[in-house]
């Protein structure tokens, strides 16, 4: 196999797992967007399978990115005391960062950015050029206007060193997740996460119909 043939291999399947997470946000968006978290809680047979219910919905959030993060902490909050729902959570935290940053990594930096420069936070996070840079993310990690996946994409795709990413990722996000898992989501309520979270899904099959007519483009002229 020719490298021309590799990297046609390659492109078709970073758009075929694209359209995969396409199909299956779609379909999930409704049920997955509300879903009841506690109600998971209550109906699992032992606190174990609780808890490795609610790690299974941080790991469905970071490859679909419908489920609000708010839900998540609140409903933990609920279902536990404060600091076991924040050590879950944390553990939830570090499976999301972990799985979105390399699903970044695997689909690439040009893919990425065009869905990135789709929406506003996304703009945003592309007109810093952070670049690798610990005490840029931190801040950003912070503040609940950046959506956690959309910058786990960024970092992943841009290949910028994992350690420094995973550490600025769990100091930064934990303080949020205590807060939210103690005073409730009030603070979500003037940042549109929903419109958000709905063009990022409408941007992905567009994202890999560009993305495969210029990566034959290249191909045609090298």
């Amino acid at each position: 196999m020719n490298e021309k043939t590799k990297s046609t291999v390659k492109a078709l399947i970073r758009v075929a797992v694209a359209m995969i997470i396409f199909v299956l946000a779609v379909v999930n968006y409704d049920r997955l967007k509300n879903i009841d978290v506690r109600a998971l809680v209550e109906a699992s047979s032992s606190t174990l399978v609780a808890v490795i219910t609610i790690w299974g919905v941080y790991l469905t959030k970071s490859i679909l990115f419908i489920i609000p993060a708010s839900l998540i902490y609140i409903s933990v909050g609920m279902a536990f005391p404060p600091l076991t729902a924040s050590l879950i959570s944390l553990v939830g935290i570090i499976i999301e960062v972990t799985v979105t940053y390399f699903l970044g990594l695997f689909l690439g930096g040009e893919y990425v950015n065009r869905q990135l420069e789709k929406t506003k936070a996304g703009k945003k996070i592309l007109d810093m050029k952070l670049n690798d840079n610990f005490l840029a993310l931190l801040p950003i990690r912070a503040l609940p206007v950046f959506p956690i996946d959309f910058v786990s994409l960024f970092w992943g795709a841009s290949k910028c060193s994992f350690h420094r990413y995973f550490f600025a990722s769990v100091i930064g996000i934990m303080p949020r997740v205590v807060l939210f898992t103690i005073l409730g989501d009030g603070i979500y309520d003037y940042i549109p996460i929903h419109l958000i979270v709905k063009i990022i899904i409408c941007a992905i099959p567009v994202g890999a119909i560009i993305y495969l007519v210029r990566h034959f483009i290249k191909i045609r002229n090298s």
